[in-house]
């Protein structure tokens, strides 16, 4: 890997042994849980400041469980609306089935989903990473530059002032997003494959469960006339609409047009004003790194996959990527020396594997687990045809209390997710031949 982009800069700074690029979600993890290992991070953020945007906002059982191991858990939750049942609908408020999270106890220590936007979790993450004294955090520090040297990688980082900076890590953790400049540098794919459609995301500060009867804080209203997800935050609700690629923007987005869908939508809040705060729409495509791994620099989150952000599941998946990944790569520079001089230009073959193990883990989670699923949520939404089919099937699971288990585990990725560690930290991830 090479990409220096020349210029003036500063003199190498003295390195950590691991640099994460990016501070949203996914790298904050990632730093938090090496850093709790004991492995000193630099952490790199092209912006100024954390991101504020909404972006995604749901918090599986699963994750809660890791971030809970975070000690963040409980202070998110706080901020958050706790979900305890899914409810499929139809326009006029019939209920077509409804599973209830409490099936998840004795899986889980959060048997629930958590609505909350990730931009409340990243202040937590990075207050407890300042807390470990391991971390030095760069933001306005765009990584320019990446050159894998054997025994490590140079990165080079200008500020917003075009000043640079080289230092050098033994590993690098791209978490820098789904136009991942690493991914770039490294030379290695990054066209993502668009589906047929886009999502228009409209927010309400009313409070539809006060003018809906029953409406879940997670709901999926299946109707012929109309099909769309209805998520209730602490402070508003979220309406997704799946949008024809073919269909344009400009013409979705009008006033009028949000208004009338909106009106389609809740025809039970008839009369009844409902507060249009915002619309927007943003593309959904999907997208797998053929290896999460280029030489030293390994990669996690939107920088390695992307998929249909139906259920919530290619977020948490990264936070999963980042959580397992920090384990492996702490793992790894334990036993070849936290500073990473023992592992010099040729790595221990053992502890290779084991982390190229982990990343794969990851990687066919997404390929097998992640994808599927997410994609098979929305499947045939536009189909008056096969929606009959498809409720009666949600009708059964909902009947049936293994299948409804089965179902929530698998929407929650709880049975494809890092587990809560116990005990000796890192006893699981280390070859046989080094305990």
């Amino acid at each position: 890997m090479s990409g220096d982009t020349g210029g003036p800069a500063r003199a190498a700074a003295p390195h950590a042994p691991v640099a994460v690029v990016g501070a949203g979600p996914v790298g904050l993890t990632a730093a938090l849980v090496l850093a709790r290992s004991g492995v000193p991070v630099t952490l790199l953020e092209s912006r100024r400041e954390l991101a504020t945007e909404s972006r995604a906002s749901t918090f599986h059982p699963a994750t809660l469980d890791l971030l809970d191991e975070l000690d963040v858990a409980a202070a998110l939750r706080r901020q958050g609306r706790t979900v305890d049942r899914v409810q499929w609908r139809d326009l006029d408020g019939r209920v077509h089935a409804e599973l209830d999270y409490s099936l998840l106890a004795g899986h889980t220590a959060h048997p629930y989903r958590l609505h909350v936007e990730q931009a409340r979790l990243t202040p937590l993450l990075l207050a407890e990473l300042a807390a470990t004294g391991l971390a030095d955090v760069w933001f306005g520090a765009t990584v320019v530059g990446a050159e894998d040297t054997g025994d490590g990688v140079r990165l080079r980082t200008e500020d917003a002032a075009g000043r640079g900076t080289v230092t050098r890590h033994p590993y690098v953790v791209a978490a820098d997003g789904a136009r991942s400049r690493l991914r770039a540098l490294a030379g290695l794919p990054g066209t993502a494959e668009e589906y047929p459609d886009y999502a228009l995301r409209v927010v309400t500060g009313t409070p539809l469960d006060e003018l809906l009867p029953g409406l879940a804080p997670l709901a999926y209203v299946r109707d012929p006339r109309a099909s769309f997800s209805a998520l209730g935050m602490p402070d508003h609700w979220r309406l997704i609409f799946r949008i024809p690629r073919g269909v344009a923007r400009e013409e979705v987005l009008a006033p009028g047009a949000v208004r009338a869908r909106v009106e389609r939508a809740l025809p039970g809040a008839a009369g009844r004003a409902v507060r249009v705060d915002d619309a927007h729409t943003y593309r959904l495509a999907r997208f797998l790194l053929p290896r999460y791994r280029a030489g030293r620099v390994l990669f996690a989150g939107d920088a390695a996959h992307l998929t249909s952000t139906a259920g919530g599941m290619n977020m948490n998946c990264g936070l999963h990527d980042a959580v397992e990944t920090g384990r492996a790569l702490a793992a790894v520079l334990r036993e070849g020396g936290s500073g990473g001089t023992r592992l010099g230009s040729t790595l221990d073959a053992a502890l290779d594997a084991a982390l190229d193990a982990a990343l794969e883990r990851r990687r066919s989670v997404v390929e097998t687990a992640v994808i599927p699923r997410s994609e098979a949520r929305t499947a045939g939404l536009d189909s008056a045809a096969e929606l009959p089919a498809r409720l009666a099937a949600l009708r059964r699971t909902a009947a049936d209390p293994a299948a409804a288990t089965d179902y929530l585990l698998k929407a929650s990725l709880l049975d494809v997710a890092p587990r809560p560690l116990k005990g000796d930290a890192h006893a699981d991830l280390v070859p046989q031949a080094h305990r």
